[in-house]
């Protein structure tokens, strides 16, 4: 009797843990750039409650002319952005999506 209930239980643990792993929500995937700035400058988003915010960090070696561009809506403004610094474009939440930055 011990044998079927370590079997048994073994098998509901595994059950659990592969429905848990279906119930699970997915990890946000790294933003892929859709922009054409080129591969050394990092993107990414950050979601809030009302807006969201767009980033661009330059980790080129040279100063790049850079904006954040929007799906559905009006880019952000094109900003000279050192090597190392960063420029960002606030929006309100809605059917607008960041779409990476470009150079301008």
């Amino acid at each position: 009797m011990r044998i079927l209930g370590t079997g048994v239980a073994l098998g509901a643990a595994a059950l659990t843990v592969s429905l848990g792993l279906l119930a699970s929500p997915a990890q946000a995937a790294p933003v892929l750039p859709a922009g054409n700035a080129p591969t050394c400058v990092t993107v990414w988003e950050k979601v809030g409650t009302i807006t969201k915010t767009g980033y661009a960090r330059n980790d080129c070696g040279r100063t790049l002319n850079l904006k954040i561009i929007w799906a559905h809506g009006t880019d952000g403004s094109c900003q000279t952005v050192r090597a190392g610094g960063t420029i960002s474009s606030k929006v309100p939440r809605g059917i607008r999506s960041f779409d990476g930055a470009d150079l301008c």
